[in-house]
């Protein structure tokens, strides 16, 4: 069997060449290489095409959750894996939402660690159960959202829905304002009549309705 194409993304040296370590006496893993921060992530899995990246979140100049979700966009059979810490249940949820399979523990015996980059390599999810609750509950809640307001994202006029898109994919004002050549208090504007036609309290509602209907 040939060994597992993998990437790691992490900021931290001592964890950087303890992973080194482990690959290198590991002969089912290849490690093609260690991106130091959320951009260079990105660059190296569009360059390496990795089967499994092991992704921190907390890292310099993109964090781990946009890192993921802007490679499954580019390269969606790659299966990425979130390399976290104990307890930070909130971020691996939201890693969950922009792609990611699940996560495994930094500080994880070895052969665990070894096992969950295989599982994540036969897509298999890698999830603790009160995660996973969590994620089935979010979801349960975005499909009876649809349900019970099903035509509320047609009252969008087409500019609307253009941003709502941008919103979606995680652009912040500034930068929506930018790709539609458009004043930041425009864009403010046009977001406070999204969310009151949609009918929800936050641009985090507004992106889930976004992505269950398929605008992305």
């Amino acid at each position: 069997m040939e060994p597992i194409r993998t990437l790691l993304a992490e900021d931290d040296a001592r964890l950087q060449q303890a992973f080194e370590e482990l690959a290198h006496h590991e002969p089912s893993l290849d490690l093609l290489g260690v991106a130091r921060d959320g951009e260079q992530a990105v660059q190296m899995a569009l360059q390496f095409e990795p089967q499994v990246v092991l992704m921190d979140i907390q890292m310099p100049r993109l964090n781990g959750i946009e890192a993921t979700r802007r490679i499954k966009r580019a390269l969606p059979q790659v299966q990425i894996v979130i390399w976290t810490v104990f307890g930070d249940d909130q971020h691996v949820f939201e890693a969950i939402k922009a792609g990611a399979v699940g996560y495994l523990l930094k500080d994880s015996p070895s052969e665990e660690i070894v096992e969950g980059i295989h599982a994540a390599a036969r897509g298999e999810s890698l999830l603790h159960p009160a995660v996973a609750k969590r994620v089935i509950q979010e979801f349960q809640r975005m499909r009876a959202t649809a349900e019970h307001t099903p035509d509320l994202i047609y009252e969008l006029t087409a500019r609307e829905t253009e941003i709502l898109r941008l919103m979606a994919e995680g652009k912040r004002n500034r930068e929506i304002a930018d790709t539609l050549f458009l004043s930041e208090k425009t864009v403010k504007n046009y977001i406070s009549s999204i969310l009151f036609k949609l009918q929800v309290n936050s641009r985090t509602e507004a992106a889930l309705m976004a992505v269950k209907r398929g605008l992305i």
